[in-house]
């Protein structure tokens, strides 16, 4: 059973970094998957952020290009969202996601999330 818990979120300054971590269990990565992180912003629908798929191709939306990097640790089974420079647009529940599909990007759906954390950046 795929199971998915999401960790490292926080209250930062603008400007300031954070760097989520996603424990993945249940979940194969010698076969096909994709990886990624979501958000929902307060008053907006729930948004893909970053997506590694299983070749380590990613992909990002542009409003976190530059800032954001997803990555991922095979060894410990652990997926990563390294976000600096935060701002305050970028407050929100960010959620780890999963789907067994070899090639993914921020749109696509995704069957397995995890239950959430919060990421606040503040002026």
């Amino acid at each position: 059973e795929v199971q998915l818990v999401e960790s490292g979120g926080g209250s930062v300054q603008a400007g300031g970094s954070l760097r989520l971590s996603c424990a993945v269990s249940g979940f194969s990565y010698s076969s096909e998957h994709c990886l990624a992180w979501h958000r929902q912003r307060p008053g907006n629908a729930r948004e893909g952020v970053a997506v590694l798929d299983r070749y380590h191709l990613t992909s990002y939306a542009d409003v976190v290009k530059g800032r954001f990097t997803i990555s991922k640790d095979n060894v410990t089974n652990t997926l990563y969202l390294q976000m600096n420079d935060l701002q305050p647009e970028d407050t929100g529940q960010y959620f780890c996601a999963a789907v067994r599909n070899n090639g993914c990007g921020v749109e696509s759906a995704f069957l397995y999330w995890g239950q959430g954390t919060q990421v606040t950046a503040y002026t």
